[in-house]
């Protein structure tokens, strides 16, 4: 199951030392002059107490200068900002009760510290030139630069596939809820196959934050892929679930967020957490869509006049047969807005029938 705390810590430790701050810098000095390296950033008061010797300096922060403290045996001890350089040249005494899988004493040490005061370590190996990240009980290895743009890459080949075929299944969606033919099934075929998209991004987007400003150019080609993906699934939730009165689009998404990849491959798990009820055969049921998403391809229609329409007539079906006059009543639709929602539901469904045979 996916851990959302555990996740956003990562990614906001991957942010501190990203290359383009000044953090990094100084960490690839000491990497590229083979020197190892203990760090500790402190985010209270107490953290301090674990420390002894070495000299208190409270000195601004440069990379250079992290550098230079380096060569010295002690540990180098900064503040939350990264700001300030507040302690060099000293000697960590952590708990030597507190487990460590690690053999070397640098990463011995950085580990128990992190353990016991969970504050943020990094430990550099001298030898190997390893950039070693500790917290609580997390441990993250920054990778090089190279690998990491390789797996993005790759990533982004996996996300192309899976966006053409989400493509797919939410044209075949559009289609049937224009001809009133919906089952669960395509519901929760397009909610399953917006998750499976969207895991492969929020793994892109992890590594973007590991490449820091060397991430800009798999920043726009992500952006370029998934530009609404989000919304839409948030809008097809909004269209089929049955429990929006105890839960929200998004309380629902995050649900399912929460699962695992065997999870997110049962269908009838995915319409029973949108409220239907019943066993294997659930996603055979016949649906009908409120009409939230098709409604918000019409260009300058406004949420709340969306919303109005789906009160006033309850499914995509009656608004689809709507009369202008009945249009008219609705609130905040005059006769100009009425004729251009007819023809924006006629332009996206004729756009339909061509994507279907093409």
């Amino acid at each position: 199951m996916r851990d959302e705390r555990a996740e956003e810590e990562l990614l906001r430790i991957l942010r501190i030392v990203a290359p383009g701050t000044p953090l990094r810098e100084g960490l690839e000095h000491i990497v590229r002059s083979e020197s190892g390296a203990l760090i500790l950033i402190v985010d209270r008061p107490e953290v301090m107490e674990i420390a002894e010797g070495g000299f208190r300096l409270n000195a601004d922060f440069s990379p250079a200068k992290l550098y230079e403290l380096a060569k010295m045996d002690g540990s180098i001890i900064l503040d939350q900002e990264i700001k300030k350089i507040l302690a060099a040249n000293t000697q960590l005494v952590p708990d030597l009760g507190i487990p460590s899988n690690e053999t070397g004493i640098r990463h011995r040490t950085a580990e128990r510290v992190a353990r016991q005061t969970n504050a943020m370590v990094i430990s550099i190996s001298e030898r190997r030139g390893v950039i070693t990240i500790y917290r609580g009980s997390m441990k993250y290895v920054l990778r090089d630069l190279e690998v990491i743009f390789t797996k993005a890459n790759q990533a982004l080949q996996t996300l192309e596939k899976y966006r053409a075929v989400l493509d797919k299944v939410l044209t075949n969606l559009s289609i049937t809820e224009f001809e009133d033919t919906v089952t669960m099934y395509e519901v929760c075929k397009v909610i399953q196959r917006m998750e499976m998209t969207n895991r492969v991004v929020r793994e892109i987007r992890k590594y973007i934050v590991e490449l820091g400003t060397e991430g800009r150019l798999i920043t726009m080609q992500l952006e370029e892929l998934v530009s609404n993906v989000e919304s839409e699934g948030l809008l097809v939730i909004q269209d089929y679930s049955l429990v929006l009165e105890a839960k929200s689009a998004r309380q629902i998404m995050n649900v399912i967020e929460s699962w695992s990849s065997e999870d997110l491959l049962d269908l009838p798990l995915i319409a029973r957490v949108l409220g239907y009820t019943g066993g294997s055969t659930i996603v055979e049921h016949d649906v009908s869509s409120r009409g939230f998403r098709i409604l918000s391809k019409i260009p300058r229609l406004p949420v709340p006049v969306i919303e109005n329409l789906v009160l006033s007539f309850d499914s995509l079906n009656r608004i689809l047969n709507a009369t202008l006059e009945e249009l008219d009543e609705v609130e905040g639709i005059g006769e100009t807005r009425a004729r251009s929602i007819k023809e924006g539901l006629s332009r996206y469904w004729n756009q339909l029938l061509q994507e279907r045979y093409r």
